[in-house]
């Protein structure tokens, strides 16, 4: 899921709590997106369809890139 179920971002700028792994990830996969994770941002490669970039921002707690269009 993108979201707590108090709808609150699983995705974070910053995290709040210590880590088991640092720099791991090079792709997220949630219910309204896909993002992969490089040295240029969290870049947005497919989002469901309905879903603006906007809105997704908006439910996100970092950055994205809309990297969907062209």
């Amino acid at each position: 899921d993108h979201v707590t179920k108090k709808g609150e971002p699983k995705i974070v700028a910053e995290l709040s709590y210590p880590a088991t792994g640092l720099k791991c990830v090079d792709r997220i996969y949630t219910d309204l997106c896909v993002i992969d994770v490089t040295d240029e941002g969290m870049k947005v490669i497919e989002k469901v369809e309905g879903l603006s970039f906007e809105e997704l921002q908006s439910m996100t707690g970092a950055k994205l890139v809309d990297a969907t269009q062209g």
